[in-house]
């Protein structure tokens, strides 16, 4: 099993270490709920080093981004980040991805840790039609780099005092490269997965501990502490952000879960994979969609629970279900057919035997 430059740090504080896509990783420190509530309110700090990171480079870079991504790559500018995913040929997704533009020629593409192997197996044979040649234009650093994202709405406050450039007032989905607590050439960005505002740092593997220490340090006046993967769940969820294997992957298209809006046909964009066929779904229309809901019984959804209409007939099914940490009531995503997607529409949740009420809504869940 692999560790990160911080699963020391993680086993000193006494985290339940569980194994999750091949690493040791912590789940929690002190429990999901408070520290759920401490991102929500304060600043929390997770472990991403798990993720994946492949850099593409030179003349061709764009347009090999361009066939393997959804989303258009070409409006974006230097500093600006994208969110994007791969088709996978099949009307599928091979999963989900942030697309960062350095330059015009250089891109770092970053992943989910559980696809790293299966994300550059896809690139890789897909590169040489662009004169790529792996490990040289198309490079995978996923086992180079380690990556803290800083959570919640006292994080950029925090990290201000540790960076050399002006970062509280960065716009969502940009990053700047900067000294962060004297490390050189770091990447800081704003994307985040918990809507409660914040950062990612990524840094080389030798600067892991001296980055951990410092962002520490510089949050301890803030109410800062380590938050594990299980709180990460619930903030996302709570904000119906996707999650790969859930709630998209090979068998669902970025159309039927709701991501029309990083599936782009300009002409800009050009040709890329399955480019006819989520036309045509865009056009004619789907046989499920991707809805949010919430409980109106009291109960708490489960992944692939079975999702009903009033006479027991099913519709659907659960993706993603948790009782919300700051709603106090069930939630959950899940496929279903188009005629139940229509937010106030009264679903039910398949319980055992028993059929609970929920209702459609539109996502965030949670509106602060």
């Amino acid at each position: 099993m692999k560790t990160t430059a911080f699963t020391q740090f993680h086993i000193d504080l006494g985290a339940k270490m569980v194994p999750f896509a091949g690493y040791n990783m912590p789940i929690e420190y002190v429990g999901i709920n408070e520290e759920h509530q401490t991102v929500r309110e304060k600043v929390g700090v997770f472990d991403v080093s798990h993720m994946g990171e492949v850099w593409v480079k030179g003349p061709n870079a764009l347009a090999f981004v361009q066939h393997v991504t959804s989303n258009d790559a070409a409006v974006l500018t230097p500093g600006k980040v994208q969110y994007s995913c791969y088709p996978n040929g099949k009307g599928g997704i091979v999963d989900d991805l942030l697309v960062y533009c350095i330059d015009k020629e250089t891109y770092l593409l970053v992943i989910n840790a559980a696809n790293v192997q299966k994300d550059w197996d896809h690139m890789c044979a897909i590169a040489p039609k662009f004169g790529l040649t792996p490990g040289k234009e198309l490079y995978n650093a996923s086992d180079e780099i380690c990556q803290l994202a800083v959570q919640g709405p006292l994080a950029l406050k925090a990290m201000q005092k540790i960076c050399d450039q002006p970062v509280e007032d960065m716009e969502y989905y940009t990053f700047k490269k900067m000294t962060v607590a004297g490390i050189p050439n770091v990447i800081f960005s704003i994307t985040g997965y918990t809507g409660s505002g914040g950062c990612e740092i990524y840094v080389d593997n030798k600067d892991g501990a001296k980055l951990w220490k410092a962002v520490f340090e510089a949050g301890a006046e803030f109410g800062i502490k380590p938050i594990g993967l299980g709180a990460r769940d619930t903030l996302r969820l709570e904000m119906g952000f996707c999650l790969y294997g859930n709630d998209i992957d090979d068998t669902t298209s970025p159309i039927e879960a709701g991501l029309g809006w990083i599936t782009k046909f300009s002409e800009a964009k050009g040709d890329f994979i399955d480019k006819d066929f989520l036309l045509k779904q865009k056009t004619d229309g789907v046989t499920r969609k991707l809805v949010g809901f919430e409980m109106v019984d009291k109960g708490i959804p489960r992944h692939d629970y079975e999702l009903a209409d009033a006479s027991g007939n099913v519709i659907g099914k659960v993706t993603s279900g948790t009782m919300s940490p700051s709603m106090k009531i069930g939630i959950g995503m899940g496929y279903v057919q188009p005629a139940f997607a229509k937010a106030d529409t009264e679903i039910f949740v398949k319980v055992r035997d028993r059929l609970l009420k929920a209702k459609v809504v539109k996502t965030p869940f949670y509106k602060k």
